[in-house]
């Protein structure tokens, strides 16, 4: 199965202050995230990270990935340091990528955009970024963790559709 999220923001103390996360500390906040990936993400599962990820040096950054299931792709976001995009662990790192699931073309970006690739043909804009405070256009989804439960998402789920 594909996921994707967004904006974790890992080690970096700022977004306990600026998003207001209702953690108490940000080892609790990473941990619970690490969680929440887990219990939702499987080993052969494929994860889309569209962006801003950590905020720590290499080896951390790999460590984490370690800790982390799925086969990782990062799509880099504005507070992804060459650090994050350099470690061991990513099976792919781009700035912008378009993914065909389910019959459904997708544009995957950290950013969201007011137009994009095919949308006149019904293709879907999924991004970071904005932390569930942009209004959408039709068609398009913030896959951040402050719009999910601080977990990732999959296509059935942002479609509406039932998992079967």
């Amino acid at each position: 199965m594909v996921f994707f999220t967004s904006d974790t923001h890992f080690n970096d103390p700022r977004i306990l202050r600026i998003d207001r996360r209702p953690f108490g500390s940000l080892t609790e906040h990473d941990e619970a995230l690490i969680t929440r990936w887990n219990e939702t993400i499987s080993p052969e599962d494929e994860i889309w990270h569209l962006g801003d990820f950590a905020r720590l040096g290499k080896s951390s950054v790999e460590a984490l990935l370690a800790r982390l299931k799925g086969c990782k792709n990062l799509i880099v976001g504005n507070n992804d340091a060459f650090e994050t995009t350099a470690a061991h662990g990513w099976n792919s790192v781009q700035p912008y990528r378009e993914l065909m699931q389910e019959d459904q073309l997708i544009v995957l970006c950290h950013y969201p955009f007011r137009t994009w690739n095919r949308m006149g043909k019904k293709s879907i804009n999924l991004h970071g970024h904005s932390h569930g405070k942009l209004k959408p256009l039709t068609r398009q989804y913030d896959v951040g963790v402050d719009s999910w439960g601080f977990r990732p998402v999959s296509l059935h789920t942002l479609l509406g559709k039932r998992r079967g």
